[in-house]
């Protein structure tokens, strides 16, 4: 195969199948999950758009979704997304939180794929709510 160039790193063919390969996964797993989350499976393939739905699914605001422009400290906050979508499955634990960083497309299709995993409902802000404000919105 061709060698190609993208930003100046020289790339096989064989190497941008295996990466446009895990799109296709990434993208089939987000929109599954999004059916999961009672959100349509189109927003998934809308760029920036499934980066807001992303931000509703773990109850953060939608302006939240501008942080991932952010040189940086879009790392820590793609992490800090990603351990949330676990955690709005019921997901608690060091190693569920673990591979969903390192192997985000997977655990994201497993999530998605699996008929016991359930949504629980958003997690953001629940720990630090009042009980005022839970028995006024029946965290579960």
């Amino acid at each position: 195969m061709n060698n190609y160039y993208l930003l100046g790193w020289e790339l096989s063919g064989g190497v941008l199948m295996m990466i446009g390969f895990l799109a296709l996964i990434g993208l089939g797993a987000n929109a599954r999950l999004f059916m999961k989350c009672n959100i349509s499976g189109w927003a998934a393939f809308v760029p920036g758009y499934n980066v807001v739905m992303t931000m509703k699914i773990v109850g953060r605001p939608a302006f939240h979704a501008l942080f991932f422009l952010i040189p940086g400290f879009n790392v820590y906050f793609f992490l800090r997304t990603t351990i949330e979508i676990a955690q709005s499955f019921g997901k608690k634990t060091n190693v569920d939180f673990a591979l969903a960083a390192i192997f985000n497309v997977f655990y994201v299709l497993n999530l998605s794929l699996a008929y016991q995993e359930e949504y629980q409902g958003p997690v953001y802000g629940s720990a630090h709510a009042t009980d005022e404000q839970r028995s006024t919105f029946h965290v579960a």
